[in-house]
């Protein structure tokens, strides 16, 4: 018998925030993109990690935004923390 690993995501409340104000379609889109990646073994191999002082999140690229996230392991979960247009992302992160 095997036991089938399920991820699942979270938004902190500023991410809730960011989220409430993009238009209807890229909600839409992150919701889609987000429910795919939950369904893989590795949610990890869509997403690219970042460098330097960011070393400790992972980043989703849809359309024009990046989804800053950091992975809990330990409970299957994408902690997402940012979501924001690419050219505004890493500013005071």
């Amino acid at each position: 018998m095997t036991l089938n690993k399920k991820w699942s995501y979270e938004l902190t409340e500023k991410a809730e925030r960011e989220f409430g104000k993009l238009d209807k379609p890229i909600q839409k889109q992150i919701i889609h993109y987000f429910d795919s990646i939950v369904k893989t073994p590795n949610p990890r191999v869509k997403g690219s990690a970042l460098k330097g002082t960011l070393r400790s999140y992972w980043r989703y690229r849809v359309g024009d935004y990046r989804i800053l996230c950091q992975f809990k392991d330990d409970i299957l979960t994408i902690h997402i923390i940012k979501i924001a247009h690419r050219r505004e992302v890493y500013k005071r992160t």
